[in-house]
């Protein structure tokens, strides 16, 4: 079992920046690919970056080059560092973890708004 804690969601302006990050307990020497996802009221969740544990990232085509994703193996943390915000970027955003299953967060509000 894993467990996700998310943690630095909040307001910010647009154009502003803010960074996540996922703490994750339990079984974490069995987690292999991490990930940010976010969801809209009424939509689907979507992919927003991965990160393998080597290292490798992918990011969707909307945030790449505003945000980035970076994971610590040893304290099993994950970080989501967003910048040039715009109210586009108003979600639920969920941390995800590939171990034995899938594993949620319960995920944390960004909201971007002036």
């Amino acid at each position: 079992q894993v467990q996700l804690v998310e943690s630095g969601g909040g307001l910010v302006q647009p154009g502003g920046s803010l960074s996540l990050s996922c703490a994750a307990s339990g079984s974490i020497d069995t987690i292999g690919i991490m990930a940010w996802y976010r969801r809209v009221p009424g939509k689907q969740r979507d992919f927003v970056a991965s990160i393998t544990k080597s290292g490798d990232t992918y990011y969707a085509d909307d945030v790449k080059g505003r945000f980035t994703i970076s994971r610590d193996n040893a304290k099993a943390t994950l970080a989501l560092r967003m910048s040039s915000l715009s109210a586009e970027d108003t979600a639920v955003y969920y941390c995800y973890a590939r171990a034995w299953d899938d594993y949620w967060g319960q995920g944390t509000q960004v909201t971007v708004s002036s």
